[in-house]
């Protein structure tokens, strides 16, 4: 019984994070939050969102208006995103407010504008491949005189998951898509030898760590599969990639996690794109690493001191779960959970639709060819029958 002369204990208020968005990156990062003692606070546009089905405080609104952001920002400690479209102006005006932003404008305004990465990459020595703006078709077939054809357009603001970027094989090819009245820029086209990711993350105070390397496999422009470690990557070759994207972190600014992707070539590594934000890449990092990324992400925000990116198991496989023409996945579970009760799977509550992102699946071991085929047998599986 406590004493009258005793004051009762005042509860302590956990640090609040605001992530603007409420998609499955929102979603995982709540799990990591309930461990730390976080609360997490996500903005979304509706209430059948992935994250806002599951986290209680979901407040409704638009990223694209100030107004909303400023509302939502009230009473969090950090405020961060799960997606990189918020205008670089309101983010700057939730600085300027005096809330804490991770990352902030001047960094985040990289993973943005691919236009405004590649100068800034360019010009702190990154490797990248050549590149320019181009507004017309002179422009473009300039560009291939010097470099050669095929010639990569992307639009400068926008693309993702191979959305917004052309191999253009042909001038005509390129008319067509300077038809869509995009903003573009060209590269010259990398005959890359396979596609790996370095997550890297960062903190206010400068502390910063590095996941392993990952091998990524995409198809269709969609990542299907990451590998970690990246196989048959020799421990010098790894470290390079690592320093590569620890040093943008710390050029550019970031706070928080940056996802570096590159292309690796006879010559080298090519930066490919650039993501703040939680990555589908470090997936793997739930149940894979000793710190999930949505963790680390979150601790970053937070400034306070990172975990450990060790991995738990020698190798770990994370395959995405793409929507099939049978929506029915739960029927499905029963059998993947028997065959391989070592499978964890991660479903993310989002409508299924054919190749939409739904889930993924992660699988660890010591034998890479075994741990492939265990996570590509769960996400057929789980995917349903497929028209031929």
């Amino acid at each position: 019984m406590n004493s009258p002369n005793v004051p009762h204990p005042r509860p302590v208020a956990a640090p609040v994070v605001g992530m603007v968005g409420a998609g499955q990156l929102a979603r995982m990062a709540q799990q990591a939050a309930i461990a730390l003692g976080v609360e997490l606070r996500v903005l979304a546009n509706a209430r059948d969102e992935s994250a806002a089905k599951v986290i209680v405080d979901t407040r409704l609104g638009d990223y694209r208006d100030l107004a909303d952001l400023r509302e939502f920002a009230k009473g969090c400690d950090a405020v961060t995103f799960d997606h990189e479209h918020v205008p670089t102006e309101h983010i700057r005006a939730l600085a300027a407010d005096g809330y804490a932003v991770h990352p902030g404008a001047d960094a985040l305004v990289h993973a943005q504008d691919k236009a405004v990465m590649r100068e800034r990459l360019t010009a702190i020595g990154a490797p990248c491949p050549a590149w320019a703006r181009v507004g017309d078709l002179a422009g473009v077939e300039a560009f291939a005189e010097e470099h050669g054809w095929p010639v990569v357009l992307k639009a400068v603001r926008g693309g993702y998951d191979g959305r917004g970027v052309w191999v253009c094989q042909t001038p005509e090819e390129a008319r067509e898509v300077l038809g869509t009245g995009v903003a573009l820029l060209a590269e010259a086209f990398v005959p890359f030898e396979r596609e790996i990711a370095v997550l890297v993350a960062r903190s206010p105070h400068g502390q910063g760590v590095s996941y392993p390397v990952v091998e990524t496999v995409q198809k269709d422009g969609i990542c299907v599969e990451v590998i970690a470690p990246a196989p048959d990557l020799g421990e010098e070759d790894a470290a390079q990639a690592q320093r590569i994207a620890l040093t943008i972190a710390r050029d550019l600014g970031v706070t928080g996690l940056l996802a570096v992707e590159m292309f690796v070539t006879k010559s080298g590594f090519v930066v490919n794109e650039l993501a703040m934000r939680p990555h589908n890449s470090g997936h793997w990092t739930i149940e894979g690493a000793r710190t999930s990324q949505f963790e680390q992400h979150l601790r970053a925000v937070l400034n306070l001191p990172l975990g450990s990116p060790s991995m738990t198991a020698p190798v770990v496989v994370m395959a995405n779960l793409l929507g099939g023409p049978d929506p029915d996945v739960y029927s499905r579970y029963e059998h993947v959970m028997a065959n391989d009760p070592g499978v964890k799977i991660h479903f993310y509550g989002k409508d299924v639709r054919p190749r939409r992102k739904i889930g993924h699946v992660t699988a660890l071991g010591t034998d890479l060819e075994e741990v492939r085929a265990r996570a590509y047998h769960a996400v057929t599986c789980l995917r349903g029958p497929v028209d031929a």
